[in-house]
């Protein structure tokens, strides 16, 4: 019979010999995983930063017209908002114009153009729900709105999800009290 007492006392039981192998085995993968998740979150953050700072360039850029802004005008933004973002994927580039009515107290589109597949134009039905993201303004002001989607893929999958990054950025015309967008030219 074996006694339990004994048995625990053996020299196997103190022995230390190739401990470092197997926690280093252990250790690896998460180390390896927490490398890869903390580069994905630093590359989301990085993604966001760069679609909001486009974005805010875009909306300075068309703010500053004094010309009638077209088609060709607009896809250089899209192709623009693309290069500034480094972002290869589908991306949305929509700018309108809107002006605040005080007698009726409603937000009013003038124009709205889009530039990408992800959203529609923005429609009179649609400028009732961003009221309240919008600055107060007197009346007939106008404030030109620049809103920005891209689809986000993750470097890595850590957990991090596929997402699509969206941007809401208004500005006051600088220049002019309205810009003018020309479908014709």
């Amino acid at each position: 019979m074996i006694n339990l007492k004994s048995f625990l006392n053996l020299d196997f039981a103190r022995d230390e010999e190739g401990s470092i192998a197997l926690e280093t085995m252990i250790i690896i993968p998460v180390l390896f995983w927490v490398y890869m998740a903390m580069f994905s979150i630093f590359d989301a953050y990085r993604q966001y930063a760069l679609h909001q700072k486009a974005a805010y360039t875009i909306g300075d850029m068309v703010s500053r017209e004094t010309a009638a802004i077209d088609n060709d005008y607009l896809d250089g933004m899209h192709a623009l908002f693309d290069t500034m973002t480094r972002d290869p994927q589908d991306s949305t580039l929509r700018v309108s114009l809107v002006y605040y009515d005080a007698g009726s107290n409603t937000i009013k589109l003038d124009w709205s153009q889009t530039r990408g597949t992800l959203m529609p134009q923005l429609s009179e039905d649609d400028v009732t729900n961003i009221k309240g993201q919008l600055p107060n303004m007197v009346d007939a002001e106008r404030v030109l709105l620049v809103e920005t989607w891209a689809n986000y893929e993750p470097p890595f999958k850590t957990g991090l999800e596929r997402r699509v990054i969206d941007n809401f950025v208004f500005t006051r015309p600088r220049y002019a009290p309205q810009i003018v967008f020309d479908n014709a030219v």
